[in-house]
């Protein structure tokens, strides 16, 4: 027998055939989401047409200051340190607030929500309040409080409180009442409705409202941080318009407006994660 043939039979059992009845190991392919490259078109094309106006005086770089001027003068508030305290003392400042009034909002909504007495007792003067503009009672937080931190971070928590007790309330009414009593049906205490049937239910309302209170929360904050303070991101603003410098005012601004979509992006996550039972909330539909 020649070499040829001796060597035939050793290449087909060192190159076995694959068998097409076993399934194929899919490889993994990241591709960019079309829709996520769409939601940068906007503003990629407003950056580049400020900077082409600045640049050409279509725009007077005066009054509104290029891009790239106001990356430089980000660049050197960080190297100073000066921009990192002011974003710790913005933040601090959101998150105690938000957290304050997030707590409230969500124990008034579900009292009023599941109490028909609770409601009669507490909803008529939670609506008079709300009527209120938070906003107006500066003055008075000044006089109660003086012009420390604590009439800041009450201010947040009165813009926060009422977005998240309204969704609160409006998510729990809007759970069937069929599933409810069902649920009773099938031997299920109070106790147990609430947390396996009216929750799940309303939060897809609940994170609603948090979203919704997550903006008011910045919103109050650029009125709170005008009131005689010298640390965050309010007072930058305050600062350049002092000294004439719209470069800070102009990056005061877009820090507000990105620690917001921060935000907003942070609850998006939350609600994929938590209400992944709802097909409206897989797949990044949101």
């Amino acid at each position: 027998m020649s070499e040829t043939q001796l060597a035939a039979p050793r290449a087909a059992r060192a190159e076995p055939t694959e068998d097409p009845r076993r399934p194929r190991r899919s490889v993994p392919r990241y591709r960019l989401q079309p829709l996520s490259l769409l939601q940068w078109v906007v503003p990629v094309l407003v950056i580049l047409g400020w900077q082409w106006a600045s640049s050409t005086g279509a725009i007077s770089p005066s009054i509104l200051p290029p891009p790239s001027k106001v990356l430089a003068t980000a660049d050197q508030l960080w190297a100073a340190g000066e921009l990192q305290r002011h974003l710790t003392v913005s933040l601090r400042r959101i998150l105690i607030g938000f957290a304050l009034g997030a707590s409230i909002g969500l124990a008034l909504g579900f009292v009023v929500g599941l109490s028909k007495i609770a409601e009669g007792l507490v909803d008529r003067t939670l609506q008079m309040l709300r009527a209120l503009p938070h906003l107006a009672l500066v003055p008075l937080l000044i006089a109660a409080f003086g012009i420390g931190e604590l009439p800041k971070v009450v201010l947040v928590t009165l813009g926060v409180i009422f977005p998240v007790y309204l969704n609160t309330v409006a998510g729990i009414r809007t759970v069937d009442p069929k599933l409810v009593q069902l649920g009773e049906s099938y031997g299920l205490g109070r106790g147990a409705r609430i947390r396996d049937i009216i929750i799940p239910g309303a939060m897809p309302m609940i994170l609603t409202g948090i979203r919704y209170a997550l903006g008011v929360a910045w919103l109050t904050l650029v009125i709170a941080e005008t009131i005689a303070t010298s640390e965050g991101i309010g007072f930058l603003a305050q600062n350049g318009r002092d000294m004439l410098r719209n470069d800070r005012i102009v990056l005061a601004i877009l820090l507000y407006a990105v620690a917001g979509l921060l935000a907003d992006q942070i609850t998006r996550l939350i609600e994929a994660r938590v209400l992944r039972w709802n097909p409206h909330y897989q797949g990044g539909n949101r």
